[in-house]
């Protein structure tokens, strides 16, 4: 039994910190996948990074809306409805991580993650 329970613990830190998207309550998704979706109407496209990162260069037609400010007003103001498709990515995928998580937590429904500009392969803009 005194084996069993060190065991025991480790699995139950393992388990609730390996939290995934799924459990998080969004989808991750390919650069691939999101580049197809953006071409469906309605998808908002969610850059959330810092003001300075977004005016260096962001997707097309991205909208920003800063990880540290996303709340239920200012994620109200972006995003429509909470069935809304919402496409988040930030620099690297750790920021749009966070963001999506907070996003379903507020109750959307239809958020996917897919990583961060620093690889996207397709067109970006500046200013």
């Amino acid at each position: 039994m005194k084996r069993l329970l060190p065991l025991l613990l480790l699995l139950a830190l393992f388990v609730g910190c390996g939290r995934g998207a799924a459990e998080a309550g969004y989808q991750q998704i390919s650069q691939e996948e999101a580049h197809e979706m953006m071409q469906q109407e309605g998808v908002v496209l969610l850059d959330v990074r810092e003001q300075e990162e977004y005016d260096a260069g962001h997707i097309p037609g991205a909208v920003l809306l800063p990880v540290g400010s996303i709340n239920a007003e200012s994620a109200a103001a972006v995003i429509p409805a909470k069935d809304t498709v919402v496409l988040v990515y930030c620099r690297s995928g750790n920021r749009s991580k966070t963001a999506s998580a907070a996003l379903a937590e507020l109750g959307y429904t239809g958020v996917y993650e897919f990583g961060g500009i620093n690889s996207w392969p397709y067109e970006v803009e500046q200013g």
